[in-house]
């Protein structure tokens, strides 16, 4: 896929320079620090230092990656302690986003909500671009607003600097085995010249200007959600009709109900599994910037509405911290029933 995305954007994108020898590279690495633009080098473990900033249940994979492939990492996290198997690996430990941003030519975020990333990439005492140098990358993995995307984008360049939207699709399984879905948006030639560290996390596809990565991912969210409600109420049929759940799980997976969903949920449904690959508070979050986006358009998605219902009901419950699995209580306590075995 990132091979796909070199190819579309052959023309829009400037030549990579060649191969830089070790002492050119090194060169190039202690350039950075005095503020000259690094947007011309090629993206390598020997001449881009990398931040991040977020290490929770899918950053301390994705960026775990990074600094596996050899890339200097520097990380940031609100909780210290969150970051320090990073740390032990050989990351270095910055005290805020903007001291992260300064060690570092290209910075992801991967936060949790849009008031996160506004505040951890605009601040102007503490925020990235702050503190990243003409010709850095600023690129948000987060879900989030497609409108703050453009306004980070927009501070992004008058600050000399560039900003890619990049949120992701996989889970904290994908996360782990580098198999996540990219999104990307923002300017073709920066999320070309990216696509080295972009692999060592998954395959990225560029989506279009900023915010297109966003948007992208939103109605990757929309389509999740409606697939979610159809697998669990499936599941609360079949067991109340009396058949083994996991006998039919396995048998509508080869199917046309099979579903990455049914792949990556069903077994820890019936297992009652409900710890978070994806936060349901997090999830909550992405369907309600869905539906602003909605209105906006004047675009009517009732599965949307139904889905994003069930989740805050889950919300009401003091289950936001649970994985999005757990949609399956809240159909259990509508029809008075549970799919866990009794001993």
């Amino acid at each position: 896929m990132l091979a796909g995305i070199s190819r579309s954007l052959t023309r829009r994108a400037p030549p990579f320079p060649l191969a830089a020898t070790a002492a050119a590279a090194a060169a190039a690495m202690s350039s950075s620090s005095t503020g000259e633009n690094v947007s011309d080098r090629p993206v390598s473990p020997d001449t881009t230092r990398v931040a991040w900033v977020g290490t929770g249940v899918m950053g301390q994979s994705m960026a775990g990656h990074l600094l596996a492939a050899g890339y200097a990492l520097t990380v940031f996290n609100r909780t210290a302690s969150k970051a320090q198997g990073l740390v032990s690996r050989g990351a270095s430990l910055a005290d805020s986003p903007r001291a992260a941003a300064a060690a570092a030519d290209v910075i992801f975020l991967m936060v949790g909500f849009p008031s996160d990333v506004r505040f951890t990439a605009l601040d102007p005492s503490t925020g990235a671009l702050a503190g990243l140098a003409p010709g850095g990358v600023l690129v948000d993995m987060t879900t989030s607003d497609p409108t703050l995307a453009a306004e980070i984008a927009a501070s992004a360049a008058a600050a000399g600097c560039s900003a890619v939207d990049a949120p992701v699709s996989g889970g904290d399984r994908g996360a782990r085995n580098a198999t996540l879905s990219i999104f990307a948006g923002g300017d073709a030639a920066v999320v070309a010249r990216l696509a080295p560290l972009f692999k060592l996390m998954g395959n990225a596809l560029y989506m279009g200007g900023p915010g297109a990565g966003q948007r992208a991912k939103l109605g990757n969210q929309i389509a999740i959600a409606s697939t979610m409600v159809g697998l669990v109420e499936g599941m609360v049929y079949a067991h109340k009709a009396g058949l083994d759940v996991a006998k039919w799980l396995e048998a509508i997976s080869t199917g046309a109900a099979g579903s990455k969903s049914l792949e990556l949920y069903g077994k820890r449904i019936l297992e009652r599994d409900m710890a978070a690959g994806f936060y349901v508070r997090h999830f909550v979050k992405d369907l309600g910037i869905c539906l602003s986006e909605c209105q906006a358009m004047g675009l009517s998605l009732p599965g949307l509405a139904l889905a994003q219902q069930l989740y805050v009901s889950l919300m009401a419950h003091g289950e936001g911290g649970l994985g999005t699995q757990a949609l399956i209580l809240a159909i259990e306590r509508l029809n008075n029933t549970s799919l866990e075995k009794k001993d």
